[in-house]
């Protein structure tokens, strides 16, 4: 079905999400920093980047604006979910070129709907 980065410095929401993922066959990899993330893209190309806001290092604003800047990385979609749920949250997630953005606690249903979507474009 695909590969799915997990980029959550929280080791709860991260069971969530991973779980919700592999209980529809998408295969999780899991980074615990923006750092992290980065160097997995680069490493093992994910299909598509679920990502926190807040996380040690450097925000998941950074990492989008980063690897959507990057010709090689530009076209993995990326998808924020943050407790940060303001419209001006969202707006500025949009901006950073995340394809998606969802607020936590997230519905499962919908993340999963998402994801697959994703995956498939």
């Amino acid at each position: 079905m695909g590969t799915a980065l997990v980029v959550e410095d929280s080791l709860t929401d991260t069971q969530i999400l991973a779980s919700c993922l592999q209980q529809e066959g998408i295969r999780v990899l899991i980074a615990q920093s923006g750092e992290e993330a980065i160097v997995k893209v680069a490493e093992q190309r994910p299909d598509v980047i679920v990502m926190d806001v807040v996380l040690p290092g450097c925000s998941g604003f950074e990492v989008c604006r980063e690897l959507k800047a990057k010709a090689d990385t530009s076209d993995i979609p990326v998808i924020i979910c943050s407790n940060k749920g303001t419209e001006m949250d969202r707006f500025w997630g949009m901006k950073q070129g995340a394809d998606a953005y969802l607020v936590k606690p997230i519905d499962q249903a919908e993340f999963v709907k998402t994801v697959k979507r994703m995956i498939r474009n």
